[in-house]
């Protein structure tokens, strides 16, 4: 049990982990701000097509990467992977979605650059940063369960 703690304390998991996560978060922010600001789509259906896309990304880099020597290398270990993900990114993007809402529905905050309010997309990270150490938790214990070497 021990070794199970520090695999999942494990340092260069963890920034992988998180490196991967910023690369998710740039790719969601983008699609926010271009349908939010562009297309000007409401912010939390903007929010779901964005972090979808994100998610599957992700889940590819962190299979490939983060968590390569975890789990089945068959197509049918892979599907059952990126499903438990999707469980447990549902966590995290209800968390983000709640802090979401409560920062644009349930306040006045404006944060305008160049005539753009830019709120809904900081709102948005400040949401993807909370269920940050969420996601990291369950998808390790669960997608991935990961286990001693």
């Amino acid at each position: 049990m021990l070794q199970h703690h520090s695999d999942l304390l494990s340092g260069k998991r963890i920034m992988q982990f998180i490196s991967i996560g910023a690369i998710g978060a740039v790719i969601e922010t983008f699609f926010i701000a271009l349908l939010t600001i562009g297309i000007m789509i409401r912010p939390l259906p903007a929010k779901a097509i964005g972090a979808e896309i994100s998610i599957s990304l992700m889940f590819i880099l962190n299979d490939r990467f983060t968590f390569a020597n975890q789990g089945s290398v068959s197509v049918r270990g892979f599907i059952r992977r990126w499903g438990r993900s999707h469980l447990v990114r549902l966590g995290g993007l209800t968390v983000a979605f709640s802090v979401l809402w409560v920062l644009t529905a349930r306040t006045d905050i404006e944060f305008i650059i160049n005539g753009a309010d830019v709120w809904p997309t900081i709102a948005n990270l400040i949401g993807i940063g909370i269920s940050l150490v969420l996601n990291y938790v369950a998808e390790s214990l669960f997608t991935w369960q990961i286990k001693a070497p």
